[in-house]
């Protein structure tokens, strides 16, 4: 059941001990970080877990259930039926902070507990109860009745001589045997019918996966309704909501939706006379900036390279896309020398006017896109980070798993991230992000000019036959595979590669030849919805591969590389 007042869920959790299951997304760490502030607020006990999947929220539970009768999943659990997996208690209650969609109707419909925090009416098409569920005894009962009527029939024989005639004819008329198997396949009919357009109405709300609001941006709201945000958590909710607008999770005009209602905050915690005396220094500005990858850090040059969108439009990889970029920093103004110097050392007012010569020239080099509203952060003398410096900042701090360094690590290290008192956590990740565009740009530049990008006719497909550091993970892959889509599309001549999605693939453990493999919608679809979670469990069953969708982003799954062959002729097939 859904839960619209959060402050209704939060009393219920105060003098309450509290599990805390969160997903390995930046906005799932930004709602975390926001209910620890309110949690230490109101000295409440509680523990968080970080998970990569099915697997780890199963474990996670099993490992801490003994003593905590409520649970709250941020980002993770609410498109899997949440009871069905993990078999709690009765006395157990889950709270729902989830991002992902579609949500299971199993806990959409759960009376008491599962509880989904949000409103019930921004979500679309649930199916009405009726459709879905029905009483499974429903068809056993009859032909129980039907068998009793037949062996009261035979009993009462020999007292029915004894019965008065006006008794015998105020009874039903009994139906033969053969009314009776006709009434039966009647209903055995119905039900078959009833449960194929349940089936329909099921693939219909599911078929695709996609992304509501900002798990973060809600946590924060609650906070403000308690009269309990500030700065900092409005910052950590507005990088919660940049993440999903950088990684492509919602579309721009749901970003530009909130972003007013974002304004307001700032406007209010501005002017709030009684502000913590810590939090004065800091200030958070909304101003028009650049999709440009860590400009404020980087050499101007670097930067538009290694952003996804001005390479792809410019096809920076190629030496007339080098030619056109030289050509815009002339006609920008901007000399060679101070482009391809560190931002902060270029000449005080060219920095300044670097916006606006952007935008002056973006329409002329078809780059309209490269604009949009986002928030940056003041604190200090010299400490100026956008919303988008912290997402590709501490991305790079979750890819950077190694040998020694665990995702549970990686995950402690981004949450301590986010807090102003660990600049050097941030600024490290900055330049491991640096690293990862780097790596992404040369990956697509090799990758076109050896064409390794081949089409099914149906779909795309790119397949990378050694493990990689920076690929082997989901975010790394998919930020891979997005950016080559684009770049394909941009130097293909056909006129179909803007209709194709791409599929990519990269081995993740070549002792045991699996491989991570994610499914990118084509570039013309504006929406970000994705229909290949679906279409990678049927192709699995048409091929019989053993997939694993372990990810809470359906589109992501791992394969045996043996499997991949197969595979892939079974989703041409079907997609065909």
């Amino acid at each position: 059941m859904f839960v619209q007042d959060l402050r209704e869920f939060y009393s219920r959790l105060i003098g309450k001990r509290i599990l805390i299951i969160v997903n390995y997304d930046i906005d799932a760490i930004c709602a975390s970080k926001i209910l620890q502030a309110l949690f230490k607020y109101d000295h409440m006990l509680y523990s968080v877990v970080p998970i990569m999947g099915l697997a780890g929220l199963q474990r996670a539970y099993n490992e801490h259930q003994g003593d905590v009768k409520f649970v709250l999943l941020l980002n993770c659990g609410g498109c899997v039926d949440i009871v069905e997996l993990l078999q709690p208690e009765e006395d157990v209650t889950f709270y729902i902070c989830d991002s992902h969609r579609p949500l299971d109707v199993c806990n959409i419909y759960s009376d008491r507990q599962v509880c989904i925090l949000g409103d019930p009416s921004a979500e679309e098409n649930i199916p009405p109860f009726e459709s879905i569920f029905c009483e499974s005894e429903d068809e056993d009962d009859d032909e129980e009745d039907d068998e009793d009527e037949i062996n009261d029939s035979g009993a009462g024989e020999s007292d029915a001589e004894n019965e008065d005639a006006n008794t015998r004819s105020e009874r039903p008329k009994k139906l033969s045997r053969m009314e009776k198997h006709e009434q039966r396949i009647l209903k055995q009919r119905q039900r078959r019918a009833w449960e194929n357009e349940r089936d329909r109405i099921m693939f219909e709300y599911t078929q695709y996966s996609f992304y509501g609001r900002s798990s973060a941006l809600a946590i924060f709201e609650l906070a403000w309704k308690l009269s309990k945000d500030n700065m900092d958590l409005l910052w950590w909710a507005i990088v919660g909501i940049t993440e999903q607008l950088i990684l492509g999770k919602i579309e721009s005009s749901a970003y530009t939706l909130e972003i007013d209602n974002i304004q307001s905050h700032v406007s209010r915690l501005t002017n709030k006379v009684n502000d913590q005396s810590n939090m004065s220094a800091s200030k958070i500005n909304f101003e028009n900036d650049l999709h440009l990858v860590l400009y404020r850090h980087w050499s101007v040059t670097e930067s538009m390279r290694y952003s996804k969108y001005v390479a792809c439009k410019l096809k920076l990889w190629t030496l007339k896309g080098e030619k056109k970029l030289h050509e815009l920093l002339v006609e920008m103004g901007l000399p060679l020398i101070h482009a391809r110097q560190t931002f902060s050392s270029m000449d005080l007012v060219l920095r300044q006017e670097f916006y606006s010569m952007v935008e002056g020239l973006a329409e002329k080099y078809g780059i309209p896109d490269v604009i949009y509203g986002s928030f940056t952060l003041h604190y200090g003398y010299r400490n100026r980070y956008s919303a988008a410096d912290y997402v590709y900042a501490l991305l790079a701090i979750l890819e950077s798993v190694k040998k020694d360094k665990t995702p549970e690590d990686c995950f402690l290290e981004a949450l301590d991230g986010l807090g102003r008192n660990h600049k050097d956590i941030l600024n490290a990740g900055i330049e491991g992000s640096k690293l990862l565009h780097q790596a992404i740009f040369k990956q697509v530049q090799s990758s076109l000019e050896a064409h390794q990008v081949h089409s099914t006719g149906s779909f795309f497909y790119y397949i990378l036959n050694e493990e990689n550091t920076f690929f082997s993970y989901p975010y790394g892959l998919t930020m891979l595979a997005k950016f080559l889509l684009h770049g394909h599309v941009a130097v293909s001549r056909s006129r179909q590669a803007p209709d194709l999605p791409l599929i990519a693939s990269c081995p993740i453990d070549a002792e045991h030849g699996l491989c991570l493999l994610v499914g990118i919608p084509p570039v013309r679809e504006d929406s970000p919805k994705n229909f290949f979670g679906k279409a990678f469990e049927q192709a699995a069953q048409k091929c019989n591969a053993a997939i694993l969708q372990d990810h809470f982003e359906t589109s992501l799954i791992q394969i045996r590389q043996n499997d991949l062959t197969r595979f892939l002729d079974a989703l041409t097939v079907l997609l065909t």
